[in-house]
């Protein structure tokens, strides 16, 4: 039983991709990410390289994994007890400050139980978030006025804006607005919702991938705000996924507001897991 840790995007997908694919669910960002990266290059979030890492059972079967884009910390799957014991001692060779943990909640806090074991340093809640899967669609009624859209290359500049203002409000590190929007409208994955030919909300949606998609992105200026514009868009990418024959559509809310958890439960998504990010004050503070 062991982790095999590389900065090679390649062996990384190879040793755990099946493991990864067996729950598209559950593993939904460590697979879009990998998939991004495999896109908009290792350098998509920063120019420190990324860190990937599996973890094998005495009969050779992947059964956990992680991978890190710096600044962003690592992000893990669920798996063995041991495993994730073990990987505290793994990280502590890498050589990589650890300034958080990303994951679902059990997984996340069995980790931080190992790393304070080891090195005596406690982490502290930053974000509680709960995965969505879309059961029955409900379009909003009545419906907002406007339409919905595919965006294009010439709506890139607005979008780029969004997009760090986006970023901002959640309070997300490492986002290069350019490659993500630029990523996005390479595969149409992103919907504009506009009233009388202007824009005024928007909804990402990432590769179809192992049958799964995860909206993600959605954003409304605040002067557009209070009019249902969030619920048309989100509902018009949810119904095209849907379309399009993908089998899950997925998407992350932050527990901390209730306005956006209340929107899409109307909208017919349906809660799976509960995922934390938590975080380690840096030494002397």
């Amino acid at each position: 039983m062991s982790w095999h840790t590389t900065h090679d995007l390649d062996a990384f997908l190879t040793a755990a991709s099946g493991f990864l694919r067996a729950r598209p669910v559950e593993n939904t960002v460590l697979i879009t990410v990998a998939e991004g990266l495999r896109h908009r290059g290792l350098d998509a979030y920063g120019e420190t390289p990324p860190l990937f890492g599996w973890w094998q059972d005495a009969g050779g079967t992947v059964a956990a994994a992680f991978l890190q884009t710096p600044p962003m910390p690592p992000l893990l799957t669920q798996g063995p007890p041991e495993a994730l014991a073990e990987l505290a001692g793994v990280w502590d060779g890498t050589g990589r400050a650890l300034t958080g943990i990303r994951g679902e909640r059990d997984t996340a806090t069995a980790f931080a139980d190992a790393w304070r074991a080891r090195t005596g340093a406690a982490a502290e809640l930053d974000k509680n978030l709960r995965l969505f899967r879309l059961g029955e669609l409900a379009p909003p009624e009545p419906a907002p006025a406007g339409r919905a859209r595919t965006a294009g290359t010439g709506d890139r500049e607005l979008l780029v804006e969004w997009y760090e203002a986006f970023a901002a409000e959640i309070e997300e590190q490492g986002l290069n607005a350019d490659t993500f929007v630029d990523d996005r409208l390479s595969h149409g994955g992103v919907t504009v919702w506009e009233v009388d030919g202007a824009p005024v909300a928007m909804a990402g949606i990432t590769r179809p991938l192992a049958g799964m998609v995860r909206v993600v992105a959605v954003y409304t200026p605040p002067g557009h705000r209070g009019r249902g514009y969030a619920a048309g868009v989100t509902a018009a990418v949810s119904g095209a996924a849907r379309d399009a024959g993908v089998d899950e559509v997925l998407l992350f809310t932050d527990l901390a507001n209730p306005t956006s958890n209340a929107l899409y439960r109307r909208l017919g998504y349906l809660p799976v897991q509960d995922h934390v990010g938590l975080i380690y004050s840096p030494v002397g503070e």
